[in-house]
């Protein structure tokens, strides 16, 4: 798959990636590969800067780097002891 069949779109929750792998058919050959279009979309647990995301596509590697929004970094949870 190259990275022109590929489409990917990022919002503060979640990331899609959109995809098709088109078929390569050879005469007198099997092929045993999922061919088409294909999504996927995954859900974040913290909020993201989606204007700051980079992207890197590699040897069928997609690598996405998503920056926490500035919100999600100062962040303070507080955490209770229990006794014992």
């Amino acid at each position: 798959m190259s990275r022109e069949d590929l489409d990917i779109e990022v919002t503060a929750n979640a990331v899609k990636v959109i995809a098709e792998r088109k078929s390569e058919h050879k005469e007198d050959t099997r092929s045993e590969f999922y061919y088409g279009k294909y999504q996927r979309v995954i859900p974040l647990k913290a909020k993201i800067q989606n204007t700051n995301v980079r992207a890197g596509y590699k040897d069928g590697i997609l690598n996405l780097t998503l920056p926490l929004a500035e919100e999600e970094k100062n962040k303070v949870a507080k955490v209770n002891l229990s006794e014992g």
